[in-house]
């Protein structure tokens, strides 16, 4: 007799993931993040004006740790040089690498890691065409920061106007400094090596990475300290969101592909005990119908009536 689902059973799509369809999501992604910093350049005037307005704020909470950090830089080149390199490629380095562990190593939660970090971009980029803001480095020079990465420009591919090749400077936004996602990028990359990298110095680096990337965006006048707190936030959200989108994304799997295979999410297999209409058997019972014929054999001495069948004779006694 075919077996019927419980009513109320849910139900989820079955999904596998494969890297020829991962892949092209994740760089249509990254080209929604380039074209969108591209596309959301506000007034000059205005990113210089939030951008001052967030430098006083620190200053009235006594917040202002960019000062120290990037005359630290400027005049220490081993320190400057390497943290330009650090902001200039690890975020294009490290979050890919992880991406692509987490998909071979650790499928089952790769989904909701990648949602996570997808949603974050998107509403970053929120953040980027709602409020430009002139990073510290392209403040007047009143104001005390030196952009490390155009004095020290000849050491790196970048060139003096942003992290950007020589040359390609102008087809970036250099006003999308809050929220910073260098640092929410840097937070993900930190969750994903405590939480599954599996030894204790990958615990380390998933603690130093995001600590130390978010000293390095201050240190070489490419963020405020509230950029940085604005880019854990965005990924705090990105993480509330990720279950919501995923579900989403789900509805809009099955409403374009109504053939997809569904399963019971509670389903017991071959060995479910429902027989019909949600009726269902106690554990190891068999309705009459279905129950095996066994051969006849010889009733053992003192056996007693049920165990050579249904309807069998007493033995004598």
């Amino acid at each position: 007799m075919p077996q019927t689902e419980k009513p109320g059973t849910e139900v989820a799509v079955r999904t596998r993931l494969r890297w020829w369809t991962e892949l092209p999501l994740i760089l249509l992604v990254y080209a929604c993040y380039s074209a969108g910093r591209l596309l959301a350049r506000g007034n000059t005037g205005t990113a210089v004006d939030h951008g001052l307005a967030i430098l006083r704020i620190e200053k009235a909470l006594h917040l202002n740790a960019e000062h120290p950090l990037n005359r630290l830089f400027t005049r220490e080149a081993w320190l400057g040089v390497p943290a330009d390199f650090w902001y200039a490629s690890l975020h294009y380095l490290v979050t890919p690498v992880i991406l692509v562990f987490l998909f071979r190593k650790r499928a089952e939660i790769y989904r909701r890691a990648r949602t996570w970090l997808m949603t974050s971009t998107f509403i970053g980029l929120i953040g980027f065409t709602l409020l430009p803001t002139c990073p510290p480095r392209l403040l007047a020079a009143k104001y005390g920061f030196v952009d490390t990465m155009a004095q020290y420009s000849s050491y790196g591919w970048w060139g003096g106007e942003a992290s950007a090749p020589r040359g390609l400077g102008g087809m970036t936004n250099q006003y999308a400094a809050m929220p910073s996602l260098h640092c929410g990028w840097a937070l993900w990359c930190g969750v994903m090596l405590w939480r599954h990298g599996g030894n204790r110095l990958t615990k380390v680096l998933g603690v130093a990475y995001p600590v130390l990337t978010a000293l390095v965006v201050m240190g070489t006048a490419n963020h405020y300290f509230l950029d940085a707190v604005a880019g854990l936030f965005v990924m705090g959200v990105g993480y509330l969101l990720a279950p919501y989108v995923m579900r989403a994304a789900d509805l809009v799997r099955v409403r374009i592909a109504p053939g997809a295979s569904l399963v019971a999410a509670r389903s017991d297999g071959a060995g479910s005990p429902i027989v019909s209409a949600g009726c269902q058997t106690s554990a190891g019972e068999r309705i009459p119908s279905q129950r095996e014929s066994r051969p006849a054999v010889a009733a053992e001495p003192d056996a007693a009536p049920t165990d050579a069948g249904d309807g069998a004779p007493a033995p004598a006694r």
